[in-house]
């Protein structure tokens, strides 16, 4: 999971950084566990651009992923390590003792013919999942659910994990990467370890077109734009007012920083125990 860097014999390659891919045995998927993937450009139903600055980017096929973990008591054995297109971190593809495939996240150490399972009662091993109130607190999970039966939600990316702080009548206390102490419902499913290619975070993409194969289009600064285009546009040279605006805001007018968009009547703060701000 090591970081490789190219020799510099192009410009594109002097500040080029790219995962070795050690622990990936195999680059063919498994066919039956593989869906269509379409591309909307960041449009809606209607044809207009909701989500800005997507499109293009390379083809790909979706991995259905098993974030519920739901195949209770069955043992499974890893078979394969993979690179996965839609995700930073690795997938396993796991075949149970009954002959189904499914693809998990694949924990940090995972390797092939490793043996895990989900069960009330399964060992403390990395990739084994379980109910938060039977795992012993400090320590570290992932793909943790919110709602028992929904699948993981939580540290899913790579290299994340949280860690179980303690555990009461109703409720397992979870310190999350970001720092913040959240409160989730007991019953709920966690596979422990870490997500595995926890050196995604050092790559260096080089060069601005190994972003469009991501799908990712240019943004152009609003202080760069005209006053038409742009609440922050226009002024003679540099403007760090923003075309006399003190504060950064969106090309509709609205503040772009520190604005709370949340909904009040769907917020779970009665969950947070401490802020990930401190507070």
């Amino acid at each position: 999971m090591a970081q490789r860097v190219l020799k510099p014999i192009t410009p594109g390659t002097r500040f080029y950084s790219v995962s070795s891919f050690d622990e990936i045995t195999t680059d063919k998927p498994y066919k039956p566990l593989l869906a269509t993937l379409t591309k909307s450009g960041g449009r809606n139903n209607t044809g207009r651009i909701t989500s800005r600055r997507r499109g293009g980017g390379h083809k790909r096929k979706y991995r259905i992923i098993d974030f519920k973990r739901n195949k209770i008591g069955i043992p499974a054995i890893v078979e394969t390590i993979e690179y996965d297109p839609n995700r930073s971190a690795r997938i396993a593809l796991v075949k149970y003792e009954d002959g189904e495939h499914r693809y998990i996240l694949a924990p940090d150490k995972l390797k092939v013919g490793d043996k895990i399972i989900s069960a009330d009662n399964a060992e403390y091993k990395d990739g084994n999942c379980l109910p938060l109130k039977k795992i012993p607190v400090g320590l570290f999970v992932h793909n943790i659910e919110m709602k028992p039966g929904k699948g993981g939600q939580i540290a899913r990316s790579a290299g994340t994990t949280c860690q179980l702080a303690g555990i009461d009548e109703k409720f397992a206390i979870i310190k999350m990467p970001s720092g913040e102490i959240r409160m989730i419902p007991n019953n709920c499913m966690a596979t422990l370890g870490t997500v595995s290619n926890g050196d995604h975070e050092n790559t260096v993409y080089g060069k601005a077109g190994r972003k469009r194969w991501l799908g990712k289009k240019p943004q152009t600064r609003g202080i760069a734009m005209n006053p038409v285009d742009h609440p922050m546009g226009g002024g003679e040279g540099a403007s760090k007012s923003g075309g006399g605006r003190l504060h950064p805001r969106s090309p509709w007018g609205q503040k772009s920083k520190g604005l709370k968009t949340r909904n009040r009547r769907k917020l779970s703060n009665q969950y947070i125990v401490r802020s990930r701000k401190g507070k």
